[in-house]
């Protein structure tokens, strides 16, 4: 049986907790740490699990990885919007031999997605053509661009000549990579990359339906991360 610890208890936890309960009998949650609960979020508690997951908010995802990594406890981290924090995570994971595995997006679909856009920024070399990444996300999503956009852009900049960084909304410079982000009601996530000149536009765009893509994608990588030790990635466990 693998006893999961589920660190943020909203939407994406609640989910979670819900699939592991229908489709996976040999996991079972036996931590739930949410705002009203936080005095249980202690050492003692976190080692009576295999492997935590962390879904909770940007202000608090870096002293939530730390304390799990004091516990000598796997994370499985999906919160986005603290990246400054997560390049000091990662170090401190090498360095003192903890495990992490850190995702913007666990669904499959994006993950696959992320090999495409790649791909296509490499195709994609004509200076004719002008790039944009457009997003659109329900309306009580904390982070702008998200999570998954900003490695969309990141990942198109290291693989297209033509950008050297992106800006949200709007930019005037040539080398600047624009990404817009919309808010709309009961949008899951859309994201979609264009490429356009006046003669004909290229356009690929991933669409999720539910959060049931994000939470069976973070089941997936807790069950590959147990008795793992080190940094990884979604492209880790799919082998991408």
């Amino acid at each position: 049986m693998i006893r999961i610890a589920l660190i943020g208890y909203g939407k994406m936890g609640k989910t979670i907790e819900k699939i592991i309960a229908e489709r996976y009998p040999d996991m079972q949650v036996v931590l739930k740490i949410g705002s009203s609960n936080m005095q249980d979020f202690t050492t003692e508690n976190l080692q009576k699990v295999d492997i935590a997951i962390e879904f909770s908010r940007p202000e608090s995802a870096y002293k939530n990885v730390l304390k799990c990594f004091e516990a000598n406890i796997p994370v499985v981290c999906g919160t986005t919007g603290w990246y400054d924090e997560l390049n000091i995570v990662k170090q401190l994971c090498i360095d003192k031999k903890n495990t992490l595995l850190y995702g913007t997006n666990f669904s499959v679909g994006v993950n696959i997605f992320f090999e495409l856009n790649k791909k296509l920024a490499q195709l994609m070399q004509h200076k004719s053509y002008e790039a944009k990444i457009d997003e659109i996300h329900h309306l009580q999503k904390l982070d702008k661009p998200s999570g998954t956009a900003v490695s969309l852009a990141n990942d198109l900049i290291v693989n297209n000549n033509n950008y050297k960084n992106w800006s949200l909304d709007n930019s005037s410079l040539a080398s600047e990579l624009a990404v817009y982000a919309h808010r709309e009601d009961n949008v899951p996530g859309t994201h979609t990359i264009t490429y356009q000149n006046n003669i004909d536009k290229i356009e690929i765009t991933h669409t999720a339906f539910s959060r049931e893509g994000f939470a069976d994608g973070a089941i997936l990588a807790s069950r590959w991360l147990v008795g793992k030790v080190g940094y990884f990635e979604m492209k880790d466990v799919l082998a991408l």
